[in-house]
């Protein structure tokens, strides 16, 4: 059985509901320091409370960032140097989606789910796994989707800022592994968070359709990705019918794909 990865502080992005509020529970046994970052600074506050009564050994640190924003992102880590929060464990889980034809979108809603799926992650992992290196180890875990294995119509941009996580998550893993750092991509299929309603261009808006028999719970979702950790997997698939999902899709041609996604049920 694998050893079960510790860590001094881990980061979480995102962490103001869904599985970032997921991850903060079940990585607090991990660690020693946990910060938490996320645009809702109320609802961290809340979140920061819960997990000090509930694991008193650690120490919670929170930061309201809007990640869309570079500036920002640089006080981020100029503060956790600061603070001595600088951790060794990051979880790049926040991300935005938006569900709809390309053509009718907003560029501003394209561009921010553009800034935080794609730039934000690289951006928090190129300034923070230089002390990972330094310090001999450590890990990343990439909050990527099913989606990043398919071109999908009316999801187009999302899914293909997942392909880019899951991408992205496979060469760092090979470039950090003689500095001891894992690097996991995570590919949940549907979850039960704010993330569905979120995606809607408005709040009666059409949702992307899928079976409720593929929702996984969140908290599974978070134990099958740090059990992956724990294994130093490169993916992990929640769920039996999500992992048989992305089975299913990786053994069939391209052409074989097009073709589905054009009889894919849509609005």
């Amino acid at each position: 059985m694998p050893e079960t990865a510790s860590f001094s502080c881990a980061l979480i992005t995102g962490a103001s509901a869904g599985l970032g509020e997921e991850f903060a529970f079940q990585i607090a046994p991990r660690v020693r320091k946990l910060v938490l970052v996320a645009r809702r600074e109320p609802l961290l506050l809340q979140l920061a409370d819960r997990v000090r009564s509930q694991f008193p050994h650690v120490a919670v640190a929170v930061h309201a960032v809007d990640l869309n924003i570079s500036a920002e992102r640089e006080t981020l880590v100029k503060d956790l140097t600061a603070s001595g929060f600088l951790p060794d464990l990051l979880v790049n889980n926040a991300g935005l989606g938006d569900y709809g034809e390309f053509a009718t979108a907003t560029w501003e809603r394209l561009r921010s789910m553009l800034y935080v799926n794609i730039e934000a992650l690289t951006h928090l992992s190129h300034a923070l796994v230089p002390e990972m290196i330094r310090r001999g180890g450590g890990a990343i875990i990439n909050v990527s989707s099913l989606a990043s294995t398919l071109p999908i119509p009316d999801f187009a941009v999302y899914a293909a800022t997942k392909a880019y996580v899951s991408s992205f998550s496979e060469a760092l893993r090979i470039e950090l592994r003689e500095h001891h750092i894992r690097v996991l991509a995570v590919c949940p299929g549907p979850v039960r968070t704010e993330f569905g309603k979120v995606s809607r261009r408005s709040p009666d808006g059409p949702g992307m359709p899928s079976s409720k028999s593929a929702y996984v719970p969140k908290e599974q979702v978070v134990a099958e990705a740090l059990a992956g950790l724990d294994r130093n997997v490169a993916r992990v698939y929640p769920g039996i019918k999500i992992a048989a999902a992305a089975l299913l899709i990786s053994a069939m041609p391209m052409v074989v794909i097009r073709f589905a996604m054009g009889f894919r049920p849509r609005r």
